[in-house]
């Protein structure tokens, strides 16, 4: 099951619209940035990791570009959205350096997610980052794509994020306290919803429309972040950000706002992911040491085990594992592509780099990217 409050998770995604990083879409609101940091510091203190996912590029583009207001053209909009990604950068940089972190700015596309090589990248960079101790302040590349900014759908990119790292929770801060039964704006009567499971099948009909007039996203998007979240067993937390401290409050388990439950567990859903795959890209034929380490100890594989390689696959792929016995008894990501592959059979990790001049990463198939089967 899904955990019940943020004071269980290790690693979350906050995601912030863009009011709550503006001043009312006149670009970027540096007190505000400096009350996320601050937060965020005290975080990590406790041993919480924090990815962030902010909006706020275009809000700060047009205020530099001295447009009088939001365009509608989508070149205004991506032209926009280029010039703010330099303040929103140079913003968070400022409020993090001053309790002494780096950041690192992320600029993604749903298609990034999509693509398994870039996917992979992609978390490898995330999850080195947090390793390190840096934040990453990700937003939707809206200088490249047009999804963004016709949907405002950065709470579907948090969800995605997400899934990417395996986070426990996704935080969505907005200007609304949380979801209600139906729309407390048309309905007085309305019931505030505490907590909900994400698959609840009348979720869709309760959530209502943007509620901002800065951000273009409303309750409907961040419902159906939640359902997406839930997938990988994420809970998702939709509160208002500006409740005061409110994610030193979540993370204390403070119920604020619609804690969005998962029926999943985050190992079980990967594996069936993986697992549920009718095709693979190829096959990697292992030794009895290799074997022993994937079903005893619940190692990755290394290279140093693999004695055979078939087919031609890419980085990023699904290929099935293969013991002495031809027996399939995994299946995982493959971080390097089936040439590169049968270079380094039999090789130490510490010697990929002299085999390929350069390496991936020190397993063919890491532990968080494969299933084994029983």
């Amino acid at each position: 099951m899904t955990i019940q409050n943020l004071s269980q998770a290790k690693l979350i995604v906050v995601k912030v619209g863009s009011s709550l990083v503006t001043a009312e879409g006149r670009g970027i609101d540096q007190a505000a940035l400096n009350r996320w940091a601050t937060q965020i510091a005290e975080l990590k203190s406790r041993g919480t990791h924090v990815i962030f996912v902010s909006s706020g590029a275009i809000a700060e583009g047009v205020k530099r570009l001295g447009w009088p207001k939001r365009p509608t053209a989508i070149n205004e909009l991506q032209a926009a959205a280029a010039v703010g990604q330099m303040g929103i950068a140079q913003a968070y940089e400022y409020a993090f350096a001053y309790h002494q972190i780096h950041t690192a700015q992320i600029l993604l596309t749903h298609e990034d997610l999509s693509n398994r090589t870039r996917y992979l990248n992609a978390r490898s960079t995330l999850l080195t980052l947090v390793e390190k101790g840096i934040v990453p302040i990700i937003n939707e590349n809206d200088t490249v794509t047009t999804d963004e900014i016709k949907l405002g759908d950065n709470d579907t990119l948090g969800a995605l994020v997400t899934n990417l790292v395996d986070a426990d929770a996704l935080v969505i801060l907005t200007d609304q306290s949380g979801l209600y039964d139906s729309d407390p704006r048309k309905n007085p009567q309305a019931k505030f919803i505490h907590q909900i499971e994400a698959d609840h099948p009348d979720l869709e009909q309760m959530a209502g429309g943007a509620g901002s007039s800065v951000g273009t996203g409303g309750m409907y998007t961040k419902v159906m972040a939640a359902k997406r979240a839930a997938l990988s067993g994420a809970a998702t937390v939709v509160a208002s950000g500006r409740e005061p401290d409110v994610l030193l409050r979540l993370q204390q388990g403070e119920s604020i706002g619609t804690l969005f439950t998962s029926a999943h567990s985050r190992v079980a859903a990967r594996k069936q992911w993986l697992l549920g795959h009718v095709q693979v890209a190829g096959k990697i034929h292992i030794d009895g040491g290799a074997e022993r380490a994937l079903l005893e100890k619940h190692a990755s594989l290394l290279s140093v085990g693999c004695v055979k390689t078939e087919g031609c696959f890419h980085r990023g792929e699904l290929v099935a594992i293969i013991n002495a016995r031809g027996e399939e008894v995994a299946r995982g990501l493959i971080n390097y592509g089936s040439d590169e592959t049968a270079r380094i059979l039999q090789t130490p990790s510490e010697k990929i780099a002299d085999k390929l001049g350069y390496a991936h990463e020190a397993e063919l198939v890491h532990r968080d990217n494969l299933a084994v089967r029983k």
